[in-house]
């Protein structure tokens, strides 16, 4: 024979309502909303929205959407557009984005543009006509200045990862130009004197910043850099490949002893270009890239690469949208220091 037993635990429900979780708590639906609102959660005391939150997740309630969009004419989303998603280096941007909306209740909708003509302007009123809140633009090109201040004029919108100046809204970008002169310095320190550049695409203005940085610093150290007349319009393998072969090719016995690769997917071409030749990283020939994307330091040897922050660069970007949001239009240019981890890619020592 089986015991009847007493459950007082109010059981999960399909459908729970905001009256629901009011009634298991002993509060008012307008307190119990007060507390659910990320907006407005800090109108109720810490522990009364604690025992909210119990209450809600042990009934299921899920809040209306739909209704809350309609009173606070907000969806709760906030559209970010990238270049590439397979680009290892887009990933911790993502993730710091994430991380940061969720703390208010907030959803990313994730799109790419594959880096093509036009496609940023097609998302862009795709992701407004799906009425986002907030846009962040990480796949900006020099160009696209005209669809992000429109874009702007119309829905909060941040530039990040990619500078894009002229285009008139708030911008979180981290220091390209630093990180080029971290590296020429680090060669010049190791003692090369004959250096070169395998360049990113123009157009994505990161690229001219770390040139510029490292041809900068470069000049002022009295080291020889020979400059690639042959440009990419991607930053693959094969693109650092392509220009590694093209360097060698041109400069034959006199080649550079020092490379800087714009970014760690070319530098990983460039060092495949150099083994098949017979020339020895970094005793030959030193790479460094930038970025310091996972699984740089597991390569022998281990590639030397400036470290991007792009989970603090997401996170900031996803703040300012936010803040944006709130009404605060006092936002300009953020950046965000980078440093240099060196490796056995330049360093002997180390490899």
């Amino acid at each position: 024979m089986v015991t009847p037993t007493t459950d007082t635990r109010i059981p999960v429900r399909t459908g729970a309502t905001l009256a629901d979780v009011a009634e298991a708590v002993g509060l008012h639906p307008s307190t119990v909303s007060r507390a659910l609102d990320p907006g407005r959660a800090s109108m109720v005391k810490a522990e009364t929205r604690e025992r909210v939150l119990e209450a809600a997740e042990r009934i299921g309630y899920r809040p209306n959407l739909a209704a809350r969009s309609l009173m606070t004419g907000r969806t709760a989303t906030v559209a970010v557009i990238a270049a590439d998603l397979g680009n290892p280096w887009v990933t911790p941007i993502i993730h710091g984005i994430a991380s940061r909306m969720h703390d208010d209740g907030v959803v990313p909708i994730v799109a790419e543009t594959d880096d093509q003509p036009g496609a940023l302007a097609e998302l862009v009123d795709h992701m407004v006509a799906r009425r986002v809140d907030a846009l962040i633009v990480l796949a900006g090109r020099e160009g696209d200045q005209d669809v992000v201040r429109s874009a702007g004029q119309v829905v909060p919108t941040v530039v990040a990862a990619r500078p894009l100046p002229g285009a008139g809204v708030g911008a979180v970008i981290s220091d390209g130009k630093m990180g080029g002169a971290l590296v020429a310095s680090h060669l010049a320190d190791l003692g090369h004197t004959h250096v070169a550049q395998l360049r990113g695409p123009s157009n994505v203005l990161n690229f001219p910043l770390r040139s510029r940085g490292f041809s900068s610093v470069a000049k002022a150290r009295g080291l020889r850099e020979t400059h690639l007349e042959m440009e990419v319009t991607s930053t693959k393998v094969e693109d650092g490949a392509a220009l590694m072969e093209h360097l060698l090719a041109t400069t034959g016995d006199d080649h550079p002893t020092a490379v800087f690769a714009h970014n760690d997917s070319m530098a990983l071409g460039a060092i495949s270009v150099l083994k098949r030749h017979g020339l020895a990283i970094p005793g030959d020939v030193a790479v460094a890239g930038f970025n310091d994307s996972p699984m740089t330091e597991h390569l022998t040897p281990g590639l030397t690469t400036v470290h991007y922050p792009g989970w603090e660069v997401g996170h900031a970007a996803a703040d300012a949208a936010l803040r944006l949001l709130e009404g605060d239009i006092s936002l300009a240019s953020i950046e965000i220091d980078q440093e240099l981890i060196i490796r056995g890619s330049t360093d002997p020592t180390k490899a």
